[in-house]
Parts: C-alpha cells; sequence; structure tokens
C-alpha cells in the first residue's frame, strides 16, 4: 500500500485498462488513501479498479508474507487472458514444480492460497467525483533540497527525467540518506510494552535495520514529551546518578517487520509484541521525532558491553538489506564500535548492495560529523583495495610522527611540547591520540607563523588512530578475493577483515562456494556439495600473528562483542567469520528466526565459536580459545530446519544420508582437533623485550616454553638467553 504514495504506479496505463491494487483498505477508505492524482487517473482513464487483501489472505493460511500465488491468481482473474479455471490448473501444475522440493505442506499451502482468492477479489466502484480530485496543499517536509530534487525522484523510478544539473560536477551522492526514504513496507512491526522490558538492550543489537534503539531521557524531558511517549526508570548506576529514564523507540516507517527483535527478547513476559503498521504509524512517528531530538548521552555508557554499545548510535542505518538479514547486525555494531574512525573496502556482494546502492546510502554521520570512509571494490579485490588505502594512510602518519619528533625536540611551549609528546606516545591508540589530537587542535591554531607547527596542524586529520576494515562475503573471502586477502593478514599490518559467511553466493544466484558445507544443495551443487567446507580460520592460525575467530551473534552476544573489540584493538591483522543466516538458506521458521537458527548451528556444532588471539603467547597461554560447548548431537535435526540441506532427502533420500553421515564425521573431527588445540599446552615463544615490528635494534632477546623449559636459554644466534 506504501507503492501509491511512493511511485506513479499508474504512469503509462491505457483508457479502459485494469487496475488491481493489494491492499487492507475498504471501498470507502479509498477515498481517503489514494492520492488526488490516482483517483484522477482512474476515474479518467475509466478504469477497471479492484483491491484484494493478499496479506491477510497469505498470514491466514500460514504463508507469511508470500503472496506470489495469491497476486498470480487474481490477476488472470483480472487480466481475462485465458480462462481462470485454465489459469489455475497451470499455477498448481507450477506450484508443485516449483515447490515440490520444499515438501507437500509447503505445496498445499500454495494451494490454498490460489483457492482463496477469487472470493476475496473486490471490484471498487470508482464514483465519477475522482475525476476532479483535487490534491490537498503539500506540506512543508523539511527534507534536504537533493532529497526532495534528486533522491526521491530517482526512489520513484523518474530518476532519466532528471537533468544533469541536478547532480554535483563530481558525482557525489551525500551519506546518511536512507534516513529519509520511510518506506513503511512491513506488515507488522513491534510495538514495545515498557513494564516487561528488563533493558538489556538485546533487541537493538540484533536488528538488522537499525530500526529499534534505546534512548536515554531525563525527567524533564519526560514531562515534555508527547502523549504516549512513556519511560521507565533507568537500570544502572551511572543512569540513576543522573535521573534518567530509558526508553527503547521503534522507527515504525524503516522497519522491515522481520520480527528478529521480538523473537530475542528474554524477558518473561515479552516486552515487543508485533502489530499491524497501520496501529503504530501515527504515535510511533511523533515519538520517534521526539526521541531524535534528545541528546545521546553516549559518553554515559561504555562499549564493551552488549547494553551499553547500544546506546551509542549506528552508524548503519535502514540498509536495503532483506527483512531478517544475518549480515547487517554484524556490520551495525562494528560502527556503534568504531564508526567514527573508520575506513571501510567493500567487495561487491551483498554487502555492497545493502551498503551502498545508490541514491539512498545507509552509512551515515555522528553529530560531529564523523563516520566511515566507505569504498566498494571489485569482487576480486577488496584487500587490495583496502590496503593500498591502509598503507598511504600508514605512509602520511609516519611523515607526521617525524614531525611531532622533531617538533618535540626543539624550543617551544611546554604546553604543546606536553601534548606532542603524549600524541607520540598514544598514536596507535584510538583513545589516548584522540584525546591528545583534539587538545593538538587547539594548541596548534595559535602558531600559525611558526612553519614547523604550521605543518603539523595541517595534517590533524591524521591525529586520530583509524579502523581500517575488510568487508566481504563469503564467495569472495573463501574464493575470488582470497589472494589478495591472504596477502594482507600475511602483512602483518593492523587491518581487520570481517567475513559474513552466507556459506553460498547470496547475491550472484546462490551458487555453491568453498564455503558451503558437504550435503548442501546450491547451484552448480543440486544433488549436495560432496567436499567439505574450507577451512578459512585454520589457514589463517597458522601464521600465527593473525587475530582468528569464529563468531555468532545469536548463539553469544557478549563472545561477538569481545571477539571484536579484540581484534580491532589488537596491534595486527585480524579475521573475524561472522555466521550469517540468509534467505538463501530457506530458513523453516522464517527470516523472523534468524538469530535462533545461529543459536541451533553453534549449539549442535555445525559453527563452533572460537578466538585464536596472539597476544596470549606472550603471557605464557595458549593462544586458541574455544568458547562454545561440545555439540548436542542434534545437527541432522538442524539441517532438516533448512530447505538448502533438507530439500536433498526428498530427490535423492540415500545420497542426503550419505552426505549428511560425512558431514556429522567432519564436525566431529573438525570438533575434536579443536578441543585438542584448546587443551595443548601454551607453545615455545620467542620475544623481545622492548623492541616493536620491524625493531632490529635490541640485542637481548628471550626464549620461553613453560612445556619444556625451566628458565630461560641461549638463542640460536648465540646472543644471551
Amino acid at each position: 500500500p506504501a507503492y501509491v504514495h511512493i511511485y506513479d504506479v499508474l504512469d503509462g496505463i491505457k483508457t479502459g485498462g485494469t487496475f488491481m491494487l493489494n491492499s487492507p483498505w475498504s471501498a470507502d477508505e479509498m477515498e481517503t488513501r489514494l492520492p488526488a492524482a490516482m483517483r484522477r487517473t482512474i476515474a479518467k482513464k475509466k478504469l477497471t479498479f479492484y483491491n484484494i487483501d493478499a496479506v491477510r489472505i497469505a498470514g491466514e493460511i500460514g504463508l507469511g508474507g508470500r503472496i506470489n500465488m495469491i497476486m498470480q491468481t487474481a490477476f488472470f482473474k483480472a487480466a481475462n487472458v485465458i480462462p481462470v479455471d485454465k489459469a489455475i490448473y497451470y499455477l498448481k501444475d507450477q506450484i508443485r514444480r516449483m515447490f515440490g522440493l520444499k515438501g507437500d505442506q509447503i505445496v498445499q499451502m500454495n494451494f490454498e492460497a490460489v483457492d482463496h482468492t477469487l472470493d476475496h477479489l473486490v471490484k471498487i466502484d470508482v464514483p465519477a467525483a475522482w475525476a476532479n480530485a483535487q490534491d490537498e496543499a503539500a506540506a512543508e517536509s523539511g527534507l534536504p533540497t537533493w532529497v526532495r530534487e534528486v533522491m526521491n525522484p530517482i526512489l520513484a523510478q523518474q530518476g532519466d527525467k532528471l537533468p544533469v544539473s541536478k547532480f554535483t560536477m563530481d558525482g557525489v551522492f551525500p551519506v546518511g540518506n536512507s534516513q529519509y526514504e520511510k518506506r513503511g513496507v512491513a506488515i507488522n512491526v513491534p510495538e514495545w510494552i515498557m513494564d516487561n522490558c528488563i533493558q538489556c538492550n538485546q533487541c537493538s543489537m540484533v536488528c538488522p535495520h537499525a530500526a529499534i534503539r534505546p534512548f536515554l531521557v531525563s525527567d524533564a524531558e519526560l514531562a515534555k514529551a508527547p502523549e504516549g511517549f512513556e519511560a521507565k526508570t533507568a537500570v544502572g548506576k551511572e543512569f540513576k546518578d543522573q535521573g534518567l529514564n530509558f526508553r527503547i523507540q521503534v522507527f515504525s516507517e524503516d522497519c522491515m517487520g522481520c520480527g528478529n527483535c521480538a523473537d530475542i527478547c528474554p524477558a518473561k513476559q515479552p516486552a515487543l509484541v508485533m502489530k499491524p503498521l497501520d496501529t503504530q504509524i501515527e504515535a510511533q512517528v511523533r515519538n520517534l521525532n521526539y526521541a531524535l531530538s534528545l541528546p545521546l548521552r553516549e559518553d554515559l555508557a561504555g562499549r564493551s558491553s552488549v547494553k551499553g554499545s547500544q546506546f551509542h548510535q549506528p552508524l548503519l542505518e535502514f540498509s536495503g538489506a532483506c527483512a531478517g538479514c544475518g549480515e547487517t547486525p554484524y556490520a551495525k555494531l562494528v560502527t556503534q564500535l568504531f564508526g567514527e574512525r573508520m575506513v571501510i573496502g567493500n567487495a561487491t556482494g551483498c554487502t555492497s548492495i545493502w551498503g551502498g546502492s545508490a541514491p539512498a546510502i545507509p552509512y551515515c554521520v555522528n553529530k560531529d560529523g564523523h563516520g566511515p570512509t566507505w569504498g566498494n571494490s571489485l569482487f576480486e579485490d577488496p584487500g587490495e583495495f583496502t590496503y593500498g588505502m591502509l598503507l598511504g594512510h600508514l605512509q602520511q602518519r609516519t611523515r607526521l610522527a617525524q614531525l611531532v619528533r622533531k617538533a618535540v625536540t626543539s624550543d617551544i611551549d611546554s604546553e604543546i611540547k606536553e601534548a606532542l609528546s603524549g600524541w607520540l606516545a598514544n598514536m596507535k591508540d584510538a583513545t589516548g591520540s584522540r584525546q591528545y589530537g583534539d587538545r593538538l587542535k587547539i594548541l596548534l591554531a595559535k602558531y600559525k607563523d611558526d612553519e614547523l607547527l604550521a605543518e603539523i596542524s595541517s595534517m590533524a586529520n591524521l591525529f586520530t588512530k583509524k579502523s581500517y576494515w575488510v568487508f566481504a562475503g563469503d564467495g569472495a573471502a573463501y574464493d575470488i578475493a582470497y589472494g589478495g586477502i591472504d596477502h594482507i593478514l600475511a602483512s602483518g599490518e593492523d587491518i581487520n577483515v570481517l567475513v559474513f559467511d552466507t556459506e553460498v553466493y547470496s547475491n550472484t544466484g546462490g551458487q555453491s562456494s568453498k564455503a558451503t558445507p558437504t550435503g548442501s544443495v546450491a547451484k552448480f551443487a543440486a544433488s549436495g556439495k560432496k567436499t567439505s567446507k574450507k577451512d578459512l580460520g585454520a589457514m589463517a592460525m597458522t601464521y600465527g600473528y593473525v587475530y582468528v575467530a569464529n563468531i555468532g551473534m545469536g548463539a553469544n552476544k557478549n563472545h561477538t562483542l569481545k571477539a571484536i573489540l579484540e581484534a580491532e584493538a589488537y596491534d595486527g591483522p585480524s579475521l573475524l567469520m561472522a555466521y550469517s543466516p540468509c534467505i538463501n538458506h530457506g530458513i523453516n521458521k522464517g527470516m523472523g528466526k534468524t538469530q535462533e537458527e545461529t543459536r541451533l548451528a553453534v549449539e549442535c556444532g555445525y559453527w563452533p565459536l572460537y578466538r585464536y588471539n596472539p597476544l596470549l603467547k606472550k603471557e605464557g597461554k595458549n593462544p586458541f580459545i574455544l568458547d562454545s560447548k561440545e555439540p548436542k548431537g542434534n545437527l541432522k535435526e538442524f539441517l532438516s530446519g533448512e530447505i538448502r540441506c533438507a530439500s536433498l532427502a526428498i530427490v535423492f533420500p540415500e545420497e542426503a544420508e550419505r552426505l549428511q553421515t560425512q558431514l556429522e564425521e567432519e564436525f566431529a573431527e573438525r570438533y575434536l582437533l579443536l578441543k585438542q588445540k584448546a587443551d595443548q599446552e601454551p607453545p615455545m615463544v620467542i620475544t623481545t623485550p622492548g623492541a616493536g615490528a620491524g625493531d632490529t635494534d635490541s640485542d637481548v632477546c628471550t626464549l620461553t616454553s613453560t612445556a619444556e623449559h625451566g628458565g630461560d636459554e641461549p638463542c640460536d644466534d648465540g646472543r644471551a638467553g
């Protein structure tokens, strides 16, 4: 229904044509729901007008939001291109072909959808007065000029009509403009039940579209809030001392209605209940506008806890990802942790489609104008692309450090010398470099006539340590871009790789990749993949100096957060592999259960959680930590819940049994190897006190091994132990 306000859906229709709308509106409601221009076209062109509430029919049958067969049946009735009885016969035959592999229950539900359609197709009598329908005076929207004159026409499929003069000369599109789309395409959206909420913020963390967020509200602000803007006393000493209240705010028009937030809620009585969109719009839009006017108070909440991290603004919002997407919750969380200083090199794929499709860019900036710098590279070289930007940045910072050292040894004011020395000591620390950098920006402004200090001041954008990230799907990371990613991991430089592992080429049609596990059905693996999944983590760990982690948000949010924080803080390369349930998996429970599906994947041993932290070796500890429990032995039960695995049993039952047994053996062996790795003695390590990466000035090294040696021994090159 929202599309009648977004698109000119009747553009080009002929006089006497037929128009069919899918909406919950009655014939009487059409007068107020349809735009005047649309009503004029319907009347003046003498259109035959039908309406059907396909969503309600699908919901009652059990198809959720899947309305394809309902709309096809309605089309053949309204268009009358062939006798409707014959059309229904062909449709049911096609249903058997399309959905037979998905089970008889799916087939029967689609049959029922077809059978229910004709009784619910309503012909609307068009009032003659519609021919003279008058547009209401357009309210001042307050939209930025670019959004109003460029973005919205493109979104309305009218971009070809825009003159070149509407665009900037360099072709730049502003960021953070997905907030203006307000698509309103969800069927149901969450409603917050304040009294039941335990203030854990898990709903915010798992939301794929950043469409539900916590806010802190003072008593004075609450007194000025619009009617219905509820909040309860905030839990936590840091909040109580400030007299703050807590509220969960839903962005109803931006929500995709997946329901993961309601599903993940751990409260004894549900604190989030899915309600029809039209019951939420009026109140929640008013409440949202007020919530966004409040100060964020991010300084009161740390970023090292699930709850605290969610008080920080997500700098990835309202993306174009599928409802229930398993990828975006990880990317959104990373922007909440480091977004104001991030540089992202993104492989082409799902991540570049939901992350950078023109004209509505979901990456945005905070109140200071800081946000992720995002660039989309080719499918095959996100590693090289990002690494090149990193090397350029390191070269510039090296030059800056040289100038600062020169300034520190010169005759300058003690206050600025102290600040320069502080920055030099903290240049690799995110917090410290920003703290001293912000101080230097103020102090250096006084020394415009000093050539050296003025040059340092001109490089102020380099003061804060940047966080470099490669975003890639499994198709890129395991297959076509693996060479480049392996190269940057081997480099030893401080760069992070986040792999959104859907175990299939999601964006290009569902082809098998080296991340696809044994027995899974995909394009080019129609009879089930015969070989095991590539163990990317094990390969990266062989370097010994790469931080590696397998994470799954739905299984353990604290583990996910801890691994991301450790990886970014590690002064070296890191590889994070994030389990990302996808619509291509065919999850029987639906995409509203993607977080739950991750939990089940970890529980049955399909996706073990672990961390490999090279820093632990310096403490004489085993760097490998297995963070998930022993599998419960329900792997086949998990596989049966996804069509990509279960469909093989329908067509090739013997092959399915063979491959699933093979998969069980592979995963049992993998878990045993991981457990042995976690239980083994710490490895022998050589440390060089006081020496950093590339430092060859030290003439003393220490050989330590708690497993084999009771004390220090001479090094191989004869230097003192």
